[in-house]
């Protein structure tokens, strides 16, 4: 099992930065990949950055692209997500998940969530 707990969340302007934190503990050793979700009102919840846990293969939502950046922490069992150039469609709760490669995709540990919210 592994366990997944996040923190930096909070209240910023638009055109602010903002970083997220998860900080993984358990078994991180059957750990692939790791991604971070959006969950923003009014809408299906989505993958806006992944990573494999080496650190390898950034994926991007077009969304995003540009402004945030995905990276595992050297040497600590952590992801970050840096958000730049923040707007207010940004807003949302902010999920990290991470799986194990035989999932067919689908991300099996979740951290709780923090909201984000971006005022214009």
């Amino acid at each position: 099992q592994v366990q997944l707990e996040e923190s930096g969340g909070g209240l910023v302007q638009a055109g602010g930065s903002l970083r997220l934190s998860c900080a993984a503990s358990g078994r991180t050793d059957t750990l692939y990949r790791m991604a971070w979700f959006r969950h923003a009102p009014g809408k299906e919840r989505e993958i806006i950055a992944a990573i494999n846990w080496i650190g390898s293969n950034h994926y991007y939502a077009a969304s995003v692209k540009g402004r945030f950046t995905i990276s595992r922490g050297d040497g600590e069992d952590a992801l970050y997500l840096q958000m730049n150039d923040l707007k207010p469609e940004d807003t949302g709760v902010y999920a990290c998940a991470a799986r194990g490669p035989n999932t067919s995709g689908q991300y099996e540990y979740w951290a709780q969530g923090t909201q984000v919210t971006v005022s214009s």
